[in-house]
C-alpha cells in the first residue's frame, strides 16, 4: 500500500517524480540526486531507518568526516538503513514549498518524517535556524515535547552538543563525545523499544539515558535567578545522570573507518580523501574548544593508516589524500607516514596534504617533502600579533619560531603564505592589533632577505592575513570572558587596516555581527530557543553565509522575545556562576580551566603534557584512562 503524507497531500511516488522534475530548475542539481559512487541503497522493509542530517548545503556536509564515518558505521549494520539529508539551498526550498514536497532523504527519496531517527550534526552555532527550517520542511514539530509517537526522534551530536542549551528544547536527546559506538547502542535500544506493545517516547529516552554520553534535555529542570543567570540545573528523574559524561573511544585502531566513502558528482569544500591519523590535542591553546573537548590524545598505528590508505585510493579515485587531525604534524610517526605515502602513491599521481601545521621549521620541511608531488599553499597560524598575547593564549610559539618557519618556506620556493590571526582576545591592546601588521611587514622583509641571498629576482611575495573575531567558547579557559562589543571589534579591524602599508599584504576578516551572534548562542541558555523560532519566522536561515545573514532581523527577533543578546555575548562571568553547560562533562576539570585563566592573565605558559609532565587537566582521571604514546602505539 502506498503511504500518503497527510501534511503534504502527495504520496511518496508522486513526491519523488516531482522532486526529479525540479532538478532542471535549480543550480547544482547534483546536490539532490543521491546516486553517487559508494552510496548505500537499502530496501527499508523491516529495517530501522536513520536520517543523517547536516544543516548546511551538500558541499559543506559532504566535506564533514564525522558524517562519512557515521554513515558507514550505521550502514554496516544489516538491520539499519542510514541515509543523508542536507539543507536545500534557497532555490530548491522555494520549489519544494511551491510544489508541496517535503524534505526527502537523498538515497531513497522517502520523506524524512517517515524515518525512525533524525540525527543532526551540530558543528556551528550559525546553522541553528537551518535545523528549524529542515524540521519545518520535513513536517516535524519543532519542540520535542510536541512530538507524537509516530514522529521521528530528533537527536544531535558534534562539538556544539557540549553546549546545545539554546536548541535543547528542539531535541529528544544529544550524544556527547565520539559517536561510533554510542549511536549503535542508541539504535539497539530503539530496536528493543519498538518491540514493546505499550511503548511511549519517554520510555525510549529513559533507556537511552543509561548510555554513557547521552543527554536528554527534558530530564533536567533549569531555574533562573532574578538577574537572569542560572540558579540551578536539576535532574527531574532517576534516569538523568549529573554530570553527563562524554563517550570516548579508547582504542582508535578499533574504531571503524570508512574506506569506501561516497564520491560526489560535484566539487565539495574538501574534495579529497581524508585519513584521520589521531584524535585529541594537548597543546593547550586557551581559546581552542576542540583542543579541550576532544582530549585525550589517541593515535592510529602506522600499520593501520597505511592499510586504510590503500583501500581509500582504490575505492575513490581521488588524487589527493589529506592527513587529518587537530594538528597533524604532532603525530608521532608523521615523518615516516608522509615518506611512505609519497613513495607508495606518488608514482600514481596521488598527493598528500596536511590541513593544519605548526608554526615551526619542522612543519615547513615536512610540507616541502609533500610539495614534490603536488604544489599547495602554505598556511600558518600565529594567532596573535605579539609575543605577550601569544603567551596569554598559550600558543607556545615564539617570534623566532615563526620567522624560522617563514624563511624556511621562502627558501623552499613558497611565495604565497596565508597567516591566521584573531582579534578581540582577552587582554588584547591596540599594540597587539598593530603587531599583526608588524608581523606581516617583517615577513615581507624576510622574503627580501632570502631572495637577496639566493640571488633571485622578480618573484613577488603575497601575504594573506585571515583575521577572525574571538568568540569565547564553552569548555575553555576563556569561557568566562566577554566578547568585545561589535563597535570595539569594528574599531580594531579599522586599526589593523590602517596599520597595513603594503599592497603585497591582503587582509581578510570575519563579519563582526555574525561573530557577535555566534557568541550569543555559544554562551546562551534555553531561553534563547524562542528567539531562534522567532528569527526563523522572520526569514533567518543560512546565517553563516554572508549573502544570507540579516542582522536587523535578528535584532527584531531578540526584541520581540524581550531578550538581550548583549547579556550573553558581552558579559564577563564569575568563576562562581553556574554556566548553562556545567552539567555536561567534557572530562576537563573546571578547576583546571580556572587555573589556566589565571595563568593567562599573568602570561604564564603551560607545557604540553605529551612532552612534559602531566598538567592535571582531569581527563585521564575523569575518564578512568591513562594515556601512553610511543611510536604510534597507544593504550588508554
Amino acid at each position: 500500500m502506498v503511504k500518503r503524507d497527510e501534511n503534504r497531500g502527495l504520496d511518496e511516488h508522486e513526491q519523488e517524480i516531482k522532486m526529479d522534475a525540479l532538478l532542471s530548475k535549480v543550480e547544482k542539481p547534483a546536490r539532490y540526486i543521491g546516486t553517487e559512487w559508494n552510496a548505500y541503497h537499502k530496501n527499508h522493509d523491516g529495517l530501522m531507518t536513520f536520517a543523517l542530517a547536516f544543516p548546511d548545503v551538500y558541499e559543506v556536509g559532504m566535506s564533514h568526516l564525522g558524517t562519512k564515518i557515521l554513515y558507514d558505521v550505521l550502514n554496516r549494520d544489516e538491520g539499519i538503513a542510514a541515509e543523508r539529508v542536507f539543507a536545500p539551498w534557497i532555490d530548491m526550498e522555494e520549489q519544494m514549498r511551491h510544489h508541496q514536497i517535503p524534505l526527502l532523504a537523498l538515497e531513497s527519496k522517502k520523506p524524512i518524517k517517515s524515518f525512525d531517527i533524525v540525527g543532526f550534526t551540530l558543528q556551528y552555532e550559525m546553522t541553528y535556524t537551518n535545523i528549524l527550517n529542515m524540521l519545518d520542511l520535513a513536517g516535524i514539530p519543532f519542540y520535542a515535547g510536541n512530538r507524537k509517537l509516530v514522529d521521528p526522534f530528533v537527536i544531535g551530536g558534534g562539538p556544539c552538543a557540549f553546549q546545545a542549551e539554546p536548541v535543547a528544547p528542539f531535541f529528544d536527546l544529544f550524544h556527547l563525545g565520539e559517536s561510533e559506538e554510542m549511536l549503535l547502542q542508541i539504535t539497539a535500544k530503539y530496536k528493543e523499544w519498538q518491540k514493546r506493545k505499550d511503548k511511549d517516547r519517554v520510555g525510549f529516552l529513559q533507556e537511552c539515558a543509561k548510555i554513557e554520553g547521552v543527554y536528554v534535555p527534558s530530564f533536567y529542570d533549569v531555574s533562573y535567578s532574578n538577574d537572569g543567570t542560572i540558579h540551578s540545573v536539576l535532574p527531574n528523574t532517576e534516569y538523568a545522570p549529573k554530570p553527563v559524561k562524554k563517550a570516548v573511544i579508547k582504542q582508535l585502531d578499533d574504531a571503524p573507518v570508512p574506506t569506501n566513502p561516497i564520491v560526489p558528482f560535484i566539487e565539495i569544500v574538501h574534495d579529497r580523501m581524508m585519513l584521520e591519523v589521531f584524535r585529541g590535542c594537548t597543546r593547550g591553546c586557551r581559546f581552542c574548544q576542540a583542543g579541550m573537548i576532544y582530549r585525550p590524545v589517541r593515535e592510529r598505528s602506522f600499520e593501520m593508516l597505511t592499510e586504510q590508505a590503500e583501500k581509500l585510493v582504490r575505492s575513490t579515485g581521488y588524487e589527493e589524500m589529506s592527513l587529518t587531525s587537530l594538528n597533524t604534524s604532532d603525530y608521532s610517526c608523521i615523518q615516516e607516514l608522509v615518506s611512505h605515502m609519497i613513495s607508495r602513491f606518488g608514482p600514481e599521481g596521488v598527493g598528500v596534504s596536511l590541513p593544519s601545521s605548526r608554526v615551526d621549521s619542522f612543519s615547513v620541511k615536512l610540507l616541502e617533502e609533500i610539495q614534490r608531488i603536488r604544489k599547495s599553499g602554505l598556511t600558518l597560524a600565529p594567532e596573535a600579533g605579539t609575543q605577550r598575547l601569544r603567551d596569554v593564549i598559550n600558543k607556545n610559539v615564539t617570534e623566532e619560531n615563526f620567522f624560522e618557519a617563514v624563511e624556511s618556506a621562502f627558501c623552499s620556493g613558497w611565495t604565497n603564505i596565508k597567516l591566521y590571526f584573531m582579534i578581540g582576545l582577552p587582554t588584547e591592546t591596540d599594540e597587539d592589533v598593530k603587531g599583526i601588521a608588524n608581523l606581516a611587514h617583517e615577513t615581507l622583509e624576510r622574503f627580501k632577505k632570502v631572495q637577496s641571498k639566493a640571488g633571485i629576482k622578480n618573484k613577488q611575495p603575497r601575504i594573506t592575513l585571515s583575521v577572525a573575531n574571538f568568540v569565547p567558547k564553552p569548555g575553555t579557559p576563556f569561557q568566562w570572558d566577554p566578547q568585545d562589543s561589535v563597535k570595539k571589534l569594528e574599531e580594531k579591524q579599522l586599526l589593523l587596516r590602517r596599520s597595513i602599508k603594503s599592497k603585497k599584504i591582503k587582509l581578510q576578516w570575519h563579519d563582526e555581527q555574525v561573530s557577535f551572534l555566534e557568541a550569543v548562542f555559544a554562551r546562551g541558555d534555553r531561553k534563547l530557543a524562542d528567539v531562534l523560532v522567532k528569527a526563523w519566522e522572520l526569514g533567518c536561515k543560512f546565517d553563516g553565509w554572508s549573502e544570507m545573514y540579516d542582522h536587523d532581523r535578528w535584532l527584531e527577533a531578540f526584541s520581540q522575545c524581550t531578550k538581550d543578546p548583549v547579556f550573553y555575548a558581552n558579559r564577563k562571568r564569575k568563576f562562581s556562576e553556574i554556566l548553562p553547560w556545567d552539567h555536561l562533562d567534557t572530562g576537563v576539570d573546571k578547576t583546571f580551566l580556572q587555573k589556566e585563566r589565571i595563568r593567562a592573565e599573568k602570561g604564564m605558559l603551560t607545557e604540553d603534557c605529551r612532552f612534559s609532565k602531566c598538567q592535571s587537566c582531569g581527563v585521564c582521571t575523569n575518564l578512568e584512562a591513562s594515556l601512553q604514546i610511543k611510536g604510534g602505539e597507544h593504550s588508554v
